[in-house]
């Protein structure tokens, strides 16, 4: 496949890359600003792109199998505008529907899975302040992916509440809309599994047009 993935800089987005290209696929990383990136594997085709803007996603997912979205609300540490989450699905969907690209994959947050009360996490009181700005951005970008995307085979992945580097160890349990936590009650998943369970789910879509999570 050939795989465009927006945000392939990030902490998540470099695990994409990296599952993709140890499979064999042929993938064009997008960063807003290429001299300034770090530097991928020499097999990635970077391009200058701007995942909020319909046109920039057009162009570079023209003639792709699959697009991934991986990029973050949170600031820039270059100083570059923050994006918003809502504002960068609305960019996909129309600029996937230009390029003519069902398939699309999207990196999601934890906090809207449910937790046992029925509430989303976000909304329990131990949930950060730090990070819920950044959790509604998410549950937000839920929403327009599932009353706005008609037409394209879309996929939300979300994470364990606990997501960090670690171990690629090649397992991991699904979800639906709930947490999903272990037996001592902990709900964890690596960048580098949840980077598996990515081009697993690319590879042999089981979740096109809805929410799934991910964790041990």
């Amino acid at each position: 496949m050939h795989i465009v993935v927006f945000g392939a800089t990030g902490n998540v987005g470099r695990r994409i890359v990296q599952e993709a290209l140890s499979r064999g696929h042929r993938v064009t990383g997008v960063v807003r600003d290429p001299a300034t990136s770090e530097r991928l594997d020499e097999r990635v085709t970077l391009a200058a792109g701007d995942a909020t803007d319909a046109a920039s996603v057009a162009g570079l997912a023209h003639g792709a199998d699959a697009v991934v979205s991986a990029i973050s609300p949170r600031p820039s540490s270059r100083g570059l505008p923050q994006p918003r989450l809502v504002d960068n699905v609305r960019a996909l969907i129309a600029g996937l529907r230009r390029a003519d690209v069902a398939r699309v994959l999207y990196v999601g947050g934890a906090g809207s899975l449910r937790v046992a009360s029925g509430e989303a996490l976000l909304e329990q009181p131990e949930f950060p302040d730090a990070y819920k700005a950044e959790a509604v951005e998410g549950r937000d970008a839920l929403e327009v992916w599932r009353t706005e995307a008609d037409g394209l085979a879309w996929t939300f992945l979300s994470p364990a509440a606990e997501f960090m580097p670690g171990e690629r160890t090649g397992r991991y349990r699904t979800t639906g809309d709930e947490l999903l936590a272990d037996g001592e009650g902990r709900s964890r998943i690596s960048y580098e599994d949840y980077a598996v369970a990515v081009l697993d789910e690319l590879e042999e879509p089981k979740h096109a047009g809805e929410r799934f999570g991910v964790a041990y």
